[in-house]
């Protein structure tokens, strides 16, 4: 079983250079900045957190110092003026110019980061947590060299992971992936040399879908799983309940909570 490397983190100051819209609630922005020569990462599902600035805020409000204590100084600043923080996934790095992609979803209603996410612009600036060294504890796909059969499932919060983890998976793979997404118009082709056979669903019965499903045979099947934090956790005492793969062979992310706010998220964890 491969292992991550416990690696730093730094902050990353950038701004928008580019949008563009992926289907109706789907919407991809590119950031540069100069800092992003640092940016490293190897992996397929990294993640990230980023600071977006509230309306009328021409910047995200940080601590002035950004050492260790970075996040009780956060915390102490009043609602309304501390920086909404949100997690997502790495979708696109480029060098020569440095840039990097993070898909967003655009919730009804909108959130302060869908919000943002929404009337985005070129120049827009936000500050971004994210790896250092290429190998780090912020990826999580890591199947073992043995696999012979991957899975993927996850909901529209997912779908920038496993489109980049599709993307990378070498030709002959085996992969099972089922993908759930609100509006049909967001489903569409996913780039992949794998032998990669793809189920979308519309009307949130993606859960049932898999559980339905007859897998095929495989003697060493590894599991990704990501996406609204009960669904993820009902699928993972499936797998290793009723499919039998062993625990260790699962990887699951609960990148979200129904009922929550991501500050309530983090709060309960």
């Amino acid at each position: 079983m491969t292992t991550a490397v416990a690696a730093p983190f730094r902050f990353f100051a950038l701004h928008v250079v580019r949008t563009r819209r992926l289907g109706p609630s789907l919407v991809r922005v590119s950031f540069a900045g100069e800092d992003l020569r640092h940016f490293l990462s190897d992996g397929w599902d990294q993640s990230l957190s980023l600071f977006l600035p509230h309306p009328g805020q021409t910047a995200p409000a940080v601590p002035l110092e950004l050492g260790d204590g970075w996040w009780q100084g956060w915390r102490e600043l009043p609602d309304d003026v501390r920086a909404v923080m949100r997690s997502y996934t790495l979708r696109g790095l480029r060098r020569d110019p440095d840039e990097i992609d993070i898909d967003f979803v655009l919730h009804t209603p909108a959130g302060p980061a869908s919000a943002w996410a929404g009337r985005a612009r070129a120049g827009d600036r936000v500050l971004l947590l994210g790896p250092a060294v290429a190998d780090n504890r912020a990826i999580r796909f890591r199947p073992p060299d043995d696999t012979d059969l991957v899975l993927l499932w996850g909901d529209e919060t997912a779908l920038p992971a496993i489109a980049s983890i599709l993307a990378a998976l070498p030709a002959g793979q085996r992969v099972r992936a089922w993908l759930d997404v609100r509006d049909a118009r967001n489903a569409r082709d996913l780039v992949t040399a794998a032998d990669a056979e793809i189920s979308w669903r519309t009307d949130g019965s993606c859960l049932d879908a898999l559980r339905a499903a007859p897998l095929p045979s495989a003697e060493r099947p590894y599991a990704w799983i990501a996406g609204e934090s009960g669904s993820v956790k009902a699928l993972r005492r499936h797998l290793a309940h009723e499919r039998g793969i062993d625990r260790r062979r699962i990887t699951f992310v609960g990148y979200w909570r129904q009922g929550l706010t991501e500050e309530q998220l983090r709060a309960a964890q």
